[in-house]
């Protein structure tokens, strides 16, 4: 059993009130690590462990063992008790107040209110992830998909919603574009992939088992691979041929917001159009067929 499975749960208290009480116990390099999260409390709960420790400048094995130290199962279980220390607006016991954020959901919100804060989070999500967007990594997706045999689209928990879209949308144009759903299909479909097949995997975090296992897959058969991520740094863009990000800032207690959703389907639209236009007529053809096909099934 690792460590990380035998240590206990999030503990009670201010996740803040422990790195106190700890914090001449650390290292120096996770002294690194706590000075960091202390100053800039807010932004950690939205990085991944790549990131914190890049900030900090320390190996990510550092802030795993800095997890822990805290009597906290993992970086996640971290992340998830900063989300709590967060939602409570009093002053911490370092002596910062946590004032909330504005786009945050009040009770005393009115509905006006509430939508008017949803509408800037949602449109900060977009204008964040169209100033990540990278060309030459549109383009590259692009080749991969106009010179595929099959295309395969995957995810996990929510983000298979969003694998189901993208086949939904590309399926307009072509008719090898597919959603796999289960994971144990999942393996099955990547450990059959040949050279000229595509994975297009989608994963907030870039970060779970599931991810890692089957984009392995895809690269061990020779097959490319693309992954919609927040994370550039994580565990699944080490098999990704082409990494696209999308710049929704997702907090641990939101378990797969409205925003990420959005961004990540304003990302899949503009790869969508650029195939489009590798295409040329023929991807008009293919839609105006299809909604000639469909058109009996409308009263």
């Amino acid at each position: 059993m690792s460590e990380d499975a035998k240590a206990p749960n999030i503990p009670m208290r201010d996740i803040f009130d422990t790195i106190n009480d700890n914090y001449y116990r650390l290292t120096a390099s996770e002294k690194k690590v706590a000075d960091y999260v202390i100053i800039h409390r807010s932004a950690v709960q939205f990085m991944s462990i790549s990131e914190l420790a890049e900030a900090c400048e320390v190996a990510e094995a550092t802030v795993s063992r800095f997890c822990r130290r805290l009597k906290l199962r993992g970086y996640n279980a971290f992340k998830l008790a900063l989300a709590k220390s967060a939602g409570d607006h009093s002053a911490s016991a370092a002596g910062f107040p946590l004032e909330p954020m504005e786009r945050e959901i009040l009770p005393e919100d009115s509905i006006e209110e509430m939508s008017r804060k949803l509408l800037n989070a949602n449109v900060e999500a977009l204008v964040r992830t169209n100033e990540l967007i990278r060309p030459e990594r549109i383009q590259q997706a692009a080749d991969l998909l106009t010179q595929a045999n099959m295309v395969y689209c995957m995810g996990q928990g929510g983000s298979v919603i969003i694998a189901a879209e993208a086949a939904h949308l590309f399926s307009t144009i072509a008719p090898n574009y597919f959603c796999v759903e289960d994971s144990h299909m999942q393996a099955t479909a990547a450990a059959l992939l040949e050279t000229r097949d595509v994975l297009m995997f989608f994963s907030y975090s870039g970060s779970t088992k599931d991810i890692v296992d089957v984009m392995a897959l895809a690269k061990a058969r020779g097959a490319k691979t693309i992954l919609f991520t927040r994370f550039t740094k994580s565990p699944g863009t080490v098999y990704a041929d082409v990494v696209l990000q999308c710049g929704a800032n997702e907090g641990p207690l939101q378990l797969g917001s409205v925003e990420a959703r959005v961004a990540q389907l304003f990302l899949i639209d503009v790869l969508f159009q650029e195939v489009c236009r590798r295409m040329g007529p023929k991807a008009q053809e293919n839609r105006e067929l299809i909604a000639n096909a469909l058109a009996d099934k409308h009263l």
